[in-house]
């Protein structure tokens, strides 16, 4: 497992093995909301991913909210914006759903800079792909996102391999990142190829719901969706590690050789610090593979 930093592209910015996921930011105390991303970054989380759809679920106020949320953040405590690698999304446009059109992607980027009281996003991805926009045009849109220095570098999410090509196809200023979901309960990303092309690539995979929206948290005998000889696994192992189980599930993501990055998902700055404790779990072959043959119910051939 490598648990030092990963280059975002040729640009060379380096983002921590954890990120700090902002689908829940919907609280409204700007003193406890930044004291979450100032919890975050301290404990090298330095990647803090957002989008515009956030906000509509979670209690938020709708869409936005959370971007204005963290604008609120940035606003009351610049200094922190300095210390962060700002990720966030667009493309969906409610009730559509998605919209990659060049005047809808570059709308959505300039309203969330005002959103995010910034002038410039790190990592600008499209949040899922428009089927019925040509990757051109997609492309066109986010090569003149760079080249207006509004984003400083794009990637895509829950973009499939065959689809991150087409666009890679097009763009001038190629894609540094791909966020599939991907835990230990939810392996398509093992299977369907997304990791192999950032193993070709160098695309860095951004694992969102690495916890399996909390399915994994769940006790073993609870109907959490997830089977109990997963749950059994993680235990036996967290107990061998002297961790909790979720440290143990944010271990097995990291492990993969491509480096992923474990997008985390908790509003808790004091959590944060037990998720950390990924970063001393040693899981060697045969434990990453007892939890896939356990996740997936049958024996490898």
């Amino acid at each position: 497992m490598r648990t030092g930093p990963r280059r975002l592209g040729p640009s060379g910015v380096e983002i921590g093995p954890l990120a700090l996921g902002l689908w829940r930011f919907t609280g409204t105390d700007v003193g406890q909301n930044a004291a979450l991303i100032e919890a975050g970054l301290e404990l090298g989380m330095n990647l803090v991913d957002i989008a515009d759809v956030y906000g509509l679920d979670w209690g938020g106020t709708g869409f936005g909210a959370c971007e204005e949320n963290l604008g609120e953040v940035l606003r009351a405590r610049p200094d922190l914006r300095d210390r962060m690698v700002l990720a966030t999304k667009g493309g969906i446009v409610p009730p559509v759903p998605y919209n990659s059109g060049a005047a809808a992607m570059r709308s959505a980027c300039e309203a969330s800079l005002a959103r995010l009281s910034t002038d410039r996003i790190d990592l600008y991805q499209v949040h899922r792909p428009d089927m019925f926009t040509h990757p051109a045009e997609v492309a066109d849109t986010l090569d003149g996102l760079v080249a207006d220095g509004l984003v400083g570098a794009t990637g895509v999410s829950n973009y499939t391999p065959a689809q991150t090509r087409a666009l890679s196809a097009h763009l001038d200023a190629p894609l540094v990142s791909t966020q599939p979901e991907y835990s230990a309960a939810c392996l398509d990303a093992l299977r369907d190829g997304t990791l192999d092309l950032c193993a070709e690539t160098g695309l860095v995979p951004l694992a969102w719901s690495p916890l399996a929206g909390g399915r994994l948290m769940a006790q073993v005998g609870e109907d959490g969706g997830v089977r109990p000889e997963l749950l059994a696994t993680l235990d036996r192992l967290a107990e061998r590690e002297g961790v909790d189980r979720a440290a143990v599930c944010i271990a097995f993501v990291l492990a993969h050789p491509t480096a992923p990055v474990a997008i985390v998902g908790t509003q808790q700055p004091e959590r944060l610090e037990g998720l950390q404790a990924a970063l001393g779990v040693q899981l060697d072959r045969n434990d990453v593979y007892d939890i896939v043959e356990a996740s997936e119910g049958v024996p490898l051939p």
